[in-house]
């Protein structure tokens, strides 16, 4: 299916959010993701004109969202510059990282940069249909202004009183004198000064493979069972 590019803003340091137009009936569910196409762009690599984003919008949201860092690669460049308006292809929707069912179980989403897309679209969703689901989401930058939507992502604490954002930094010498939440990378301790116990949740991971695989190994060892996890990875960001 076709959709055009309606805008494109700067929501971090070096990342961009893309809104299309959404197709008439085009359904997802929160989490899920697309294969975006360029069509004729005006450079190309060895890397080819798709990729995979998640849609970083809620299925009850107007428009379609993506958000990425803007790397060197002729996909970014040409997706940071075409016009407003230009057609891309869309395929999908695919993935099945996507909120569980049983309200009585938690939802700990554990977030790396980027990674932040599915949980936007899950945490908002959950904002705007009043789901019960207690959700907990941990979001591991190196700064706050690398964070993209934090303002949003805090925000939404205020509308859902189900919801919590544990935002940490990992560079605590660089940071602001303003920054006043976590510090360091996401492990066990930080885990437990917000959740009663690890075991009991369902977790979702997405962040930078390195991440990711650290993360899980991480819940393993505290006992987590891995039927308990759903993983993504966000490979080379190219």
């Amino acid at each position: 299916m076709t959709i055009k590019l309606l805008s494109r803003i700067d929501v971090a340091e070096g990342t961009i959010a893309c809104n299309f137009q959404k197709p008439a009936g085009f359904q997802f569910k929160a989490g899920q993701s697309g294969d975006f196409t360029l069509i004729n762009p005006p450079e190309t690599d060895s890397e080819g004109n798709t990729r995979a984003f998640s849609f970083a919008s809620s299925p009850n949201e107007p428009d379609l969202m993506i958000a990425t860092r803007v790397r060197d690669s002729a996909f970014k460049r040409v997706l940071k510059t075409m016009p407003i308006g230009t057609a891309l292809n869309l395929e999908g929707p695919f993935g099945s990282m996507t909120l569980h069912n049983n309200a009585d179980r938690p939802a700990v989403m554990l977030a790396g940069g980027i990674g932040i897309t599915p949980f936007r679209s899950m945490v908002v969703y959950a904002a705007m249909q009043r789901l019960s689901h207690r959700m907990y989401l941990f979001y591991s930058n190196r700064s706050p202004a690398a964070a993209a939507f934090i303002r949003e992502l805090t925000e939404l604490e205020k509308v859902n009183p189900n919801y919590r954002l544990i935002a940490t930094m990992d560079d605590a010498a660089k940071l602001p004198g303003g920054w006043h939440g976590e510090t360091g990378y996401i492990n066990q301790a930080m885990l437990l000064k917000y959740l009663a116990k690890l075991d009991g949740p369902t977790y979702y991971i997405a962040g930078p493979p390195a991440m990711a695989t650290a993360l899980q190994k991480m819940l393993n060892e505290a006992g987590v069972n891995d039927d308990d996890i759903r993983s993504e990875t966000f490979t080379g960001y190219s």
